[in-house]
């Protein structure tokens, strides 16, 4: 779709004041707000260049009235950055109606002043701009608005035409009372980031525009899934947009949460999808690309994933991934996360080991892709009584591949994984720790060869560039590792064959290796 032409320089130097003034707003607020109260309600203010870059992917400014909605707003970061966009451009709508919600009173009287200074930008450029500040939470003001559509039948005139989010990120608890009216109104969800898009997307017109910056989370994992095919059986992606430096969207904030940006229409047909790179906040500065629909949402991915592949490089990996077919299940494997909670076995806990006690394995306790035990320098217990308490948290040595749950925000790889082995960790009984997940066999070792192979196949770069790309946290999970699809047995045993008592195959080495089962 063509865009129309800019407006004069006094115009666009209008706007920009506009989108200057508010980001001062921003910056102001956010000096007063308490850090933990932010936290809190898992909000996060939009710098000025995103979003006014997140305002210019709106591709349709040609109807007469525009019903905007910025729910979260903060201070109105994205509605002046959507207004100054407008007022930039030759032909605009002769009507804006703005809707934006906001529940922190420290923030109202900031996004008050930002309203109106939209409304007087718009009356310069002679549009008329009325706005609606609700101070109340969103999910409940949403679900109950979308029930009462239900049993009003109102028309398409009562949406949005335009929605525009930063939505707050933090976990929704399964028995409160956000999940018990988002479930009145058919959408299950653990987070306040999909809950607010869900809610957005349902107040959506047909041919409504949505863009908005999250987490990149809900493109994978199963606790995401629900809002995946909402959101793909509703909205077709046209942008995507990455930052390549994880902290740095929010930087200010200090926030280390991989976020993207995404612009998808409301029951638009199917076409290329672009996606973009950037290094940091300068956006001017990205790398972009045309992709076919399908290689960022497989038509027969039963998990309905959305791979954001950002090179030609990744997307051939993604297609080499697809060779590997086999789950977890097929191979008789399970995984799951290291049972021990040590906080909650204090008592039970030895820094070295004595008498009645058996090994204790952290996350520190990884050295060349092996578990080396004990350590004699660490800060965390070697050791663990094997008492009445502790012994159903325990598991039969054996052996295991072992995979780290958190990387470091500076660590090369995400997908770090160590073979324990029973003849160089001594003991009749193994304590795992929470921060591990821990590939079994119905509760004990799997064969020596397959434990080997599985931890080489988790180490390739294959597995770990795939894994950033349907992973958008520092975390490795349990239901992550599930969802990977796997070699088969005899290859993953050709794989362990290679892994020597102490001798662990080199970087080049696991890949080579990788690749010539991929022959």
């Amino acid at each position: 779709m063509s865009r129309p032409m800019r407006m004069d320089y006094r115009s666009f130097t209008t706007a920009m004041n506009l989108s200057q003034k508010v980001d001062n707003y921003r910056l102001e607020a956010s000096r007063k707000l308490d850090p933990q109260r932010r936290s809190a309600l898992g909000q996060f203010m939009t710098p000025e260049p995103v979003a006014r870059f997140m305002a210019s992917l709106f591709g349709d400014w040609s109807g007469n009235k525009m019903r905007l909605l910025d729910a979260g707003a903060g201070v109105g970061s994205l509605t002046a950055a959507f207004i100054a966009e407008i007022c930039q451009h030759s032909t605009h709508p002769d009507r804006i109606g703005s809707t934006v919600y906001e529940l922190e009173p420290a923030l109202i009287g900031y996004l008050d002043n930002t309203l109106e200074a939209c409304r007087q930008t718009c009356q310069s450029v002679g549009i008329h701009f009325i706005s609606k500040l609700l101070q109340e939470d969103f999910i409940h003001a949403g679900s109950e608005r979308l029930v009462h559509d239900l049993f009003s039948n109102a028309g398409e005139e009562s949406l949005y035409t335009h929605v525009i989010l930063n939505p707050p990120y933090k976990k929704i608890h399964s028995l409160s009372d956000h999940r018990l009216r988002l479930r009145a109104i058919g959408v299950e969800t653990s987070n306040l980031y999909t809950a607010f898009l869900a809610i957005a997307i349902k107040l959506l017109e047909t041919g409504g525009e949505l863009v908005a910056i999250t987490p990149r989370s809900f493109c994978n994992g199963p606790y995401f899934k629900p809002f995946r095919t909402l959101f793909l059986n509703t909205m077709t992606l046209r942008r995507i947009h990455v930052f390549e430096e994880r902290d740095q969207a929010f930087k200010e904030d200090e926030v280390l949460q991989e976020n993207i940006i995404f612009h998808a229409i409301k029951g638009a047909g199917r076409g290329d999808v672009t996606i973009s790179v950037s290094r940091g906040l300068d956006i001017a500065d990205m790398s972009i690309q045309e992709v076919a629909y399908t290689t960022v949402i497989k038509p027969d991915d039963p998990d309905c994933f959305i791979h954001i592949a950002t090179n030609a490089v990744n997307r051939n990996l993604v297609e080499r991934m697809g060779k590997f077919r086999y789950s977890l299940d097929e191979l008789g494997i399970q995984v799951s996360t290291g049972p021990v909670v040590d906080f909650r076995l204090k008592e039970c806990l030895r820094a070295s080991p004595e008498p009645g006690t058996v090994p204790l394995i952290y996350p520190t306790h990884f050295r060349h892709n092996f578990i080396i035990w004990p350590k004699s320098d660490s800060r965390k217990p070697n050791a663990i009584l094997d008492t009445e308490i502790s012994h159903k948290w325990l598991m039969p040595n054996g052996y295991y591949t072992v995979v780290r749950r958190f990387s470091a925000k500076e660590e090369r790889r995400r997908v770090v994984a160590a073979v324990h082995d029973p003849m160089q960790v001594i003991g009749e009984n193994i304590g795992f720790e929470n921060h591990l997940n821990i590939f079994h066999r119905r509760g004990a070792g799997l064969p020596p060869l397959l434990a080997k192979g599985l931890a080489v196949y988790l180490n390739s770069t294959l597995v770990d560039v795939y894994f950033r790309q349907f992973n958008g946290h520092t975390q490795v999970n349990a239901s992550d590792l599930r969802m990977l699809r796997y070699p088969g047995q005899a290859i993953l045993e050709r794989l362990g064959s290679h892994v020597s008592a102490d001798v662990f195959p080199r970087q080049d080495e696991i890949d080579a290796l990788l690749e010539r089962e991929l022959e």
